[in-house]
C-alpha cells in the first residue's frame, strides 16, 4: 500500500527533535510520498535540507502563505519568483486567503493569491489553496482565473457539498485530512456524494491531528487513520482507496 501525504509541514520546528523518526513511522504505515507546502522565505533552507535528506520521498512546493501576507509581501513574492527561476518545484502553495485571524490585509491577500496563480500558469504548475473563512473571496479569484491551465488542490477542505462541487468545477481536488474524523467536522456527512477521483489525502502535520490524537501534534503516519475513515465512507478497501488517491495526487503533481 502506497499512501501519499499531499500536504505536510515536516520542516516545522515541531519536528526538530524527532523528524527522522516521524518520517520512518510514516513509511511503516505506507506513507512514502510527502508533498511539502511553503509558508514564507524563512523556511526555504529547512525545506531544502528536508529534500536533501529524503530525495526519493520529499517533493517541494514554493509560495507565500496568506497569513504571512503583510505590508512587505511583494519582497516575499520576489523570493518565490527567484526560486522558480532556479530549480524545480511541484506546485505553488500554499496560497489563498485567510480571514480567520485578521482581515486587515484582505486586499493584499487577494493580490498575492492572484499573482501566484499567474505564476503557476506561467510555469505549468498546480496550485494548493489555503482557505479559511474566505470561500467566497477565494471563489471570486478562481472564477476570474478559471481555465484549463488552472488546477490543483483545495487544501484542508471544510466547506459544504455545494462548495465542494464548486471547487471541483475549477479543476481542484479536495484535500481531505484529520477534520473528516471530527464529530463536528461535517464533511463526513456528504463526501460519499463526491467522486473518490476528486479526493487526495493529507495531514497538514503538525496541525489538525485526526481522532484519537485530536489536539496533539499531527504526524504523517496518521494519514493511515484518514484513509481508514474515507474507506468506510466510500465503502471500499483501504488499499484500493490508497491506490486511487495516490493516482489522483500524481495527476495533480505530475509525479
Amino acid at each position: 500500500m502506497i499512501l501519499t501525504d499531499t500536504h505536510t509541514h515536516l520542516y516545522s520546528e515541531a519536528f526538530d527533535e524527532d523528524r527522522d523518526e516521524v518520517i520512518r513511522n510514516a513509511m511503516k504505515k505506507g506513507v512514502n510520498r510527502f508533498f511539502i507546502p511553503a509558508i514564507d522565505s524563512t523556511y526555504t533552507e529547512a525545506m531544502f535540507a528536508l529534500e536533501a535528506a529524503y530525495p526519493e520521498n520529499v517533493f517541494l512546493m514554493t509560495g507565500l502563505h496568506p497569513t504571512h501576507v503583510k505590508g512587505g509581501f511583494k519582497d516575499e513574492l520576489e523570493h518565490v519568483v527567484k526560486l522558480l527561476s532556479e530549480r524545480k518545484f511541484y506546485a505553488i502553495g500554499e496560497i489563498g486567503i485567510d480571514l480567520y485571524w485578521d482581515k486587515t490585509f484582505l486586499k493584499e491577500q487577494q493580490e498575492a493569491f492572484r499573482s501566484q496563480i499567474k505564476l503557476a500558469k506561467k510555469h505549468g504548475l498546480p496550485i494548493v489553496i489555503h482557505c479559511r473563512e474566505a470561500f467566497e473571496e477565494v471563489f471570486e479569484v478562481l472564477e476570474s482565473e478559471k481555465g484549463d491551465d488552472l488546477y490543483g488542490i483545495f487544501h484542508c477542505f471544510t466547506g459544504t457539498l455545494e462548495q465542494a462541487k464548486r471547487a471541483i468545477s475549477y479543476n481542484m481536488k479536495l484535500g481531505i485530512g484529520g477534520v473528516v474524523t471530527f464529530k463536528n467536522g461535517k464533511i463526513d456527512t456528504f463526501l460519499q456524494h463526491v467522486d473518490v477521483t476528486d479526493i487526495v489525502l493529507e495531514t497538514d502535520a503538525p496541525y489538525l491531528a485526526p481522532v484519537p490524537f485530536r489536539g496533539k501534534r499531527n504526524e504523517s503516519a496518521y494519514l493511515d487513520l484518514v484513509a481508514d475513515k474515507l474507506a468506510g465512507i466510500y465503502g471500499m478497501d483501504k488499499n484500493e482507496l490508497a491506490k486511487i488517491t495516490t493516482e489522483n495526487s500524481k495527476q495533480v503533481f505530475g509525479i
